[in-house]
């Protein structure tokens, strides 16, 4: 992907009691992380931290 370009990722979150299981998943190449985090976090900080994740594992390939 070119230097700039934003990426179009899909984000899913499951609660599992005091927890919240976050996905991301890049719809270009369908590569998936999961994280998980407290369920009394700001969504905004559960995404980002998902979609830094997404992106290290992507700069791995």
């Amino acid at each position: 992907m070119a230097p700039g370009q934003k990426r179009e990722v899909i984000f899913e979150f499951i609660r599992f009691g005091a927890s919240v299981k976050v996905t991301a998943v890049d719809v270009t190449t369908g590569t998936e992380v999961s994280t998980i985090c407290p369920a009394n976090a700001m969504e905004s900080d559960m995404k980002r931290l998902a979609a830094a994740k997404l992106e290290r594992v992507l700069a791995r390939k």
